[in-house]
């Protein structure tokens, strides 16, 4: 439905309403790259050197971890700490010396100020590293002042060094955008006064561009690589602690993929009893029925989550065994392998023999295993010994190898598994205890006890008699 007496809009003004829209009353309109980049350029030159300009930073005392530092002990390692507060004091004796005998035309109290003037800045680096930059920069015109000449100009011989050492000791202490921002102002510092009051007889502003570009640009290079080496020291840690965690959670998926099987095995044998306990009693009650059909149904809903579970730990090329799990029975047939590697290996086993926990079982004989895998790797051509030990309170497990032979051809395998996590996961899973080291002798021992719990026996009373 239309309005009757309004016009139709024409091009003029569709498109001098888009203009409109497109341009803002008051918003300045889409900024300039080169604007949003001199915008950002002053808000790192504020950054950098007006905000909070003469905060209180003390210098730290240097680190004593270098090659020859860290051999001091006692006093001289306080004092060593302290080296870098020493240098900066002999270069403020150094420019209030240029700055008392410039021109051999000072003497007295003017020359010992200028002196003064000159040692300010360099010593004020020790506290407020900013702010000495900006106290070198007043203090420039200053000493030119009590010198009242203008023989070498703008920097006086003091005011020189002065702003030089200011400029490469700010550098260390803070990052290379301050150096860069404090090189700018002093060029532009240059360049004013040169043209506003001319050269003098003696021109100092190309030997201190020259000079503070290098000094400062062979601090930045240096902070630059020291800042990088931090961080790949920082990300190889991060590195080594996400490869830790990923060695710990995939042992602990290998773990939970084998004792699938052992549950799984007991579950179905439940179940399979459940159901059939209640045809082995004739005529029984109705409440026996019932309670060997809730075993039932709660042994296969287990078995069902428990095959969820070993779906959600099982990876991409995981394949389902086709043997049972191994157990010490095995024993002897992993050693027969192992024998077949060329290792020697001796089997010791002390105690009555009984069958154990089929967890433990598994457990005992995948850490003789890695053991066994591990003297192959890194101790090729010695010997092995594996002791198993069947004690009232549990199970015993010791592998020992000796040294590498200085014989043997074969190298050791270089770095450091993922099979002693493996076992300690194992052992702490049964809430054993395990120790593993190098020996005496230049081998290496691994130490394991498994807690097993002792089957109480009910004793039937005697009768009287």
């Amino acid at each position: 439905m239309t309005t009757a007496g309004r016009a139709a809009p024409t091009v003029a003004d569709v498109t001098e309403t888009t203009q409109t829209r497109t341009v803002p009353s008051g918003s300045g309109g889409a900024r300039s790259p080169e604007y949003r980049l001199a915008k950002d350029a002053l808000s790192g030159l504020r950054q950098a050197l007006f905000h909070d300009a003469f905060a209180y930073r003390p210098l730290p005392p240097m680190a004593m971890d270098g090659p020859l530092t860290r051999r001091l002990t006692g006093r001289s390692r306080g004092h060593a700490a302290r080296l870098p507060h020493a240098v900066v004091a002999a270069v403020a004796l150094i420019a209030m010396f240029g700055g008392s005998v410039a021109d051999g035309a000072l003497a007295g109290p003017v020359a010992l100020l200028s002196g003064l003037v000159c040692a300010a800045p360099v010593l004020a680096t020790l506290f407020r590293p900013v702010g000495a930059f900006w106290m070198s920069m007043a203090a420039t015109p200053l000493v030119a002042l009590l010198d009242g000449s203008l023989g070498e100009w703008p920097w006086q011989p003091g005011a020189f060094i002065c702003h030089l050492a200011v400029l490469v000791i700010v550098a260390i202490r803070t990052r290379p955008r301050t150096a860069a921002w404090m090189w700018v102002l002093t060029a532009a510092y240059a360049f004013v006064v040169q043209t506003l009051i001319g050269d003098g007889e003696f021109n100092t502003s190309a030997p201190m561009l020259f000079l503070s570009a290098l000094a400062l640009l062979l601090v930045a290079i240096r902070q630059i690589r020291r800042d990088a080496r931090q961080e790949v020291t920082a990300q190889r840690t991060v590195t080594a602690h996400e490869r830790s965690r990923r060695t710990l959670l995939e042992e602990r998926t290998t773990i939970a993929r084998e004792l699938h099987d052992v549950v799984a095995h007991h579950m179905s044998v439940v179940a399979i009893q459940a159901e059939a306990a209640p045809y082995r009693v004739e005529n029984p009650p109705e409440e026996l029925e019932r309670a060997f059909a809730t075993i039932r149904e709660n042994a296969v809903a287990a078995l069902t989550e428990l095959r969820r579970v070993l779906g959600v730990v099982r990876a991409e090329d995981y394949e389902a065994p086709d043997a049972p799990q191994p157990t010490l029975a095995d024993l002897d047939a992993l050693l027969a392998n192992v024998r077949d590697t060329g290792l020697t290996v001796d089997k010791a086993v002390t105690g009555a023999v009984r069958e154990l926990p089929p967890g433990v079982e598994l457990s005992a004989y995948r850490i003789v295993q890695e053991a066994l895998s591990n003297t192959l790797r890194h101790a090729p051509g010695a010997s092995a010994r594996v002791e198993v030990s069947y004690v009232l309170g549990g199970l015993g497990l010791r592998i020992v190898n000796g040294p590498v032979p200085e014989t043997s051809l074969v190298k050791p395998s270089p770095g450091a598994g993922h099979g002693i996590t493996g076992m300690r996961e194992r052992v702490s899973m049964l809430n054993g205890g395990m120790t593993a080291g190098p020996t005496g002798d230049g081998g290496y021992e691994v130490s394991v006890f498994l807690p097993v719990a002792v089957p109480t026996e009910t004793v039937q009373p005697e009768d009287d008699a």
